[in-house]
């Protein structure tokens, strides 16, 4: 029997930003979900949309579904149970990995789409204020 899984809709709408590789880090404002990821390419931020730093490319009106965690490192097949039942409904996503658990980010025109995909496949998700 495939393994269910809880998510939780993060309650704001996200931008996920691109900079040049050689970029200094943005002033980041706390907020519920803010993540930096550097490589020798590019220099990439997720934030809320209010925080998105002026003038870089970007796109807009995210949400994201944290995967409840923590998550063992051994454990496999999280993000394919979860992506394959994305696809399978024609979602696209766009996933954040941390230590502790992964989130997945839809557009929100999909987020009900995705929500009741996630339901039908057997997973709960917990919305705000609900």
């Amino acid at each position: 029997m495939p393994r269910r899984f809880t998510l939780t809709v993060i309650p704001e709408t996200l931008a996920v930003c691109r900079m040049p590789p050689g970029a200094p880090l943005p002033n980041l404002p706390e907020g519920s979900f803010v993540s930096v990821t550097r490589t020798a390419e590019e220099l990439s931020v997720v934030v809320s949309e209010a925080a998105a730093p002026p003038g870089v490319p970007n796109h807009r009106g995210f949400r994201a579904l944290k995967i409840a965690g923590p998550l063992d490192f051994g454990e496999i097949g999280v993000l394919a149970t979860l992506s394959s039942t994305l696809a399978a409904a024609g979602l696209s996503i766009f996933v954040v990995s941390t230590y502790d658990t992964d989130y997945i980010l839809v557009k929100q025109e999909n987020l009900s789409r995705a929500i009741a995909a996630l339901r039908q496949a057997g997973h709960e998700v917990v919305e705000p204020n609900g």
